[in-house]
């Protein structure tokens, strides 16, 4: 796993508002290379976002290229306004756009304007449709199946004895559909969904109304497990299981390890997430994107994935399970987070308990 020695502080926002641009040159011994470079993020919900995918892209692109200059936008979840932003950095000269999608579909529109312009298109996360150069992201189905089978596992010998609950990501994120695809293909047969629901936006409190329609359907004393399909929403699942009362707290998947997630999983609130080290992604993608301002191949995309018009030269990457037995060795040892950013006043007597001191 790749080393977050110099990750952002999680507790860091970005320089931009949520819908609106910006920009930053570049000034460090990289290449000679200059050229505009857009990067279009779709919502800053997730913390993620603007704490470390922008930074740590834009840190890279400067460590590259000297010359180069970063555009920069978040799109709050709004597809079209994502397009607006994608056709305002079109308008100002970009060489390359970094696009992850709000909506893999929709976004489409913007990846036909910008090879119409000839200007090459990176899918950054999430998979957009079209004439895609490039692609990076994480293995999106291993993550779905290391959330099934991290529940799975918790639920014990018999599974079947109670239903469970699946709460997914947006039905317009592509990556959505491949985590809910992985999970299946752990679960089913296996245990007995009882609820699923398709979360727009990855909504928490849209995760919170979801699960105590379940629960009041359901019954407290049936429901066996959840499965949240990130740490967002398992955030709202978790608070309708403590509102409902439940004798014994649930098992609860997760996935991003957002500082949240991680503090509920030593606190015996949510049982794992998947962390997905934001650092080389974001750096791959920059890298992609330099090499696509000089007109040259990016020889690490070694992978192909179809996004249902062509296949993409993509690089793929391996996510991790995050459990409160290897916390020291995965967020903790890469930089993610500190302890003390993790054993706060409220969480000190869960930390010692779970050897986190």
């Amino acid at each position: 796993m790749c080393v977050l020695a110099l990750a952002v502080a999680v507790g860091a926002c970005g320089t931009n508002n949520d819908n609106k641009s910006s920009s930053s040159g570049g000034s460090s011994s990289g290449g000679a290379t200059s050229g505009t470079v857009g990067l279009l993020l779709p919502e800053s919900k997730t913390t993620r976002y603007e704490a470390f995918d922008h930074p740590l892209f834009q840190a890279k692109l400067k460590e590259l290229c000297a010359g180069c200059k970063l555009l920069y936008a978040n799109a709050a979840q709004d597809a079209t306004q994502q397009q607006s932003q994608a056709d305002s950095m079109l308008t100002q000269g970009v060489k390359v756009l970094v696009l992850d999608a709000v909506d893999g579909k929709a976004a489409q529109a913007i990846v036909n304007k910008a090879k119409s312009q000839n200007v090459p298109v990176v899918s950054y996360d999430r998979l957009a449709s079209g004439p895609v150069d490039y692609y990076v992201s994480f293995d999106n189905m291993r993550v779905g199946q290391l959330q099934g089978q991290a529940l799975l596992k918790a639920l014990g010998p018999n599974p079947k004895a109670g239903p469970i609950v699946m709460i997914n990501g947006a039905p317009t994120d592509p990556n959505a559909a491949q985590f809910k695809k992985g999970a299946h293909s752990v679960l089913d047969g296996k245990v007995n969904i009882a609820k699923e629901f398709d979360t727009p936006d990855w909504t928490p409190d849209k995760a919170q109304t979801e699960a105590q329609a379940a629960i009041t359907a359901l019954g407290k004393d049936k429901i066996t497990g959840f499965y949240s399909a990130n740490d967002g929403m398992a955030g709202g699942i978790s608070a309708a299981i403590q509102q409902a009362g439940f004798a014994k707290f649930p098992p609860l998947t997760g996935q991003d390890a957002e500082l949240a997630g991680i503090q509920r999983i030593v606190a015996g609130q949510q049982t794992m997430t998947v962390y997905k080290a934001i650092k080389p992604e974001a750096e791959a993608a920059a890298a992609m994107a330099y090499a696509l301002v000089q007109g040259k191949d990016y020889p690490q995309a070694t992978d192909s994935v179809n996004n249902g018009s062509t296949d993409v030269k993509s690089q793929l990457l391996t996510p991790v399970e995050v459990t409160k037995d290897n916390i020291k060795d995965t967020v903790v040892a890469d930089g993610f987070y500190k302890i003390s950013d993790i054993c706060t006043k409220q969480y000190a007597a869960a930390c010692k308990k779970n050897g986190l001191q």
